[in-house]
């Protein structure tokens, strides 16, 4: 059996980004039918739709399409900027999109968990990357909800998640997805 590809997306590039370290939890939970695949979105460069009109597509750009056109599904880690996406995020949605009709990301499934050291768990955030994925045909997990607050309570010393507790839930969220994925992927 072909092991089911699984790109995952961070909406944050800082070192010791919360959402890097949900990710991280989150990507070890897999079964081992998954490849699991973090995927780098630091030197993405900035959407302009005249460099794929002109026929002068950033190398950044090719690289990103290919590598996200070969997974079955995707599963988004986002922090809250300013009470929405941040803006790499966005713009490699933007990438994957285009040119127009050849979408990376149409009719595969998704999930969504937004990370915030805050009360609110980036909801913001959650909710309008959601609006996106619509546009983008991503058919994209309700349940659970995973709004991840209060983050920085959740790591250890060493900027580990270790609670049981949260680990069930973690592997509540990978669990329901993987059903997910199988629901939703191309037969």
């Amino acid at each position: 059996m072909t092991k089911r590809k699984i790109g995952i997306f961070v909406g944050s590039l800082r070192k010791e980004s919360f959402s890097k370290k949900v990710a991280n939890t989150l990507a070890a939970q897999f079964p081992a039918d998954f490849e699991v695949e973090t995927v780098d979105l630091n030197g993405l460069d900035i959407y302009n739709q005249d460099f794929d009109d002109e026929g002068q597509v950033p190398a950044s750009w090719t690289k990103f399409r290919e590598t996200v056109k070969h997974f079955d599904a995707f599963l988004f880690v986002t922090p809250e900027y300013n009470r929405s996406v941040p803006a790499v995020l966005k713009n490699a949605l933007d990438v994957g999109s285009r040119p127009y009709g050849a979408s990376v990301w149409d009719n595969k499934p998704g999930a969504v968990v937004s990370v915030s050291p805050g009360n609110l768990s980036a909801f913001g955030a959650n909710h309008h990357l959601r609006q996106s994925l619509v546009f983008l045909n991503v058919p994209t997990m309700q349940q659970p909800e995973a709004y991840i607050g209060n983050v920085t309570g959740l790591l250890d010393e060493t900027g580990s998640i270790t609670d049981g507790e949260t680990l069930k839930f973690f592997q509540s969220i990978i669990d329901a997805f993987v059903v997910w994925i199988d629901h939703n992927s191309k037969k």
